[in-house]
């Protein structure tokens, strides 16, 4: 079956949940500095969701470029990746309200991790049960960086109950990492 609905649905969706996050982020009353400081924590909570999200958006374009096929499964594998997404909005405002309350980090590092192997599922429900996906799957290797973001997830939410401070640098680290948008699919492509 064809796939544009599904990158159709799948941009509808990602664009809600970036509108319901910058609609979580209240106007001070006041028009003085002073009274943004206190929402210091709530717009650095919506900066890095709104990066992880971008970070995702490009991700998920960049692997359905080559896709020639789907079926049922990718269907089902992309909303359980969406629905770890939808999450998101609810995570980084509970983080965010609590000045980065150890709880509330752990639980925005646990969303992290589990969109993360959401998004890895989808990658093999692609390369795995489709022929002609295989370029896909060449492009996509072993996965290294993939695998690396995932321990340090994990890493991340232990190192909370350290330090919120450090479970949410190793997020921001992992965010610094795919920045930079994967290019070997693109790779594979030109080729």
């Amino acid at each position: 079956m064809g796939k544009s609905r599904l990158e159709a649905f799948s941009d509808g969706v990602i664009a809600i949940i970036i509108t319901i996050m910058v609609l979580e982020l209240k106007v001070p009353h006041g028009a003085t500095l002073d009274t943004m400081l206190p929402l210091w924590p709530v717009f650095l909570s919506y900066v890095l969701s709104f990066v992880y999200v971008g970070i995702y958006w490009n991700n998920h374009h960049h692997l359905f470029h080559p896709v020639h096929e789907i079926g049922g499964g990718v269907l089902w594998a992309n909303l359980h990746l969406l629905f770890w997404l939808s999450l998101t909005p609810f995570v980084t405002g509970w983080m965010g309200e609590n000045h980065f309350a150890t709880l509330p980090v752990a639980a925005y590092g646990f969303n992290l991790l589990m969109c993360a192997i959401a998004y890895s599922l989808l990658v093999r429900c692609l390369t795995l049960h489709h022929q002609g996906n295989k370029s896909l799957a060449e492009a996509i290797g072993n996965d290294r960086k993939g695998r690396i973001s995932l321990v340090m997830y994990i890493a991340g939410i232990c190192l909370t109950w350290v330090h919120a401070g450090l479970g949410l640098a190793l997020f921001a680290g992992v965010a610094l990492m795919w920045l930079i948008p994967d290019r070997r699919i693109e790779r594979r492509i030109a080729e």
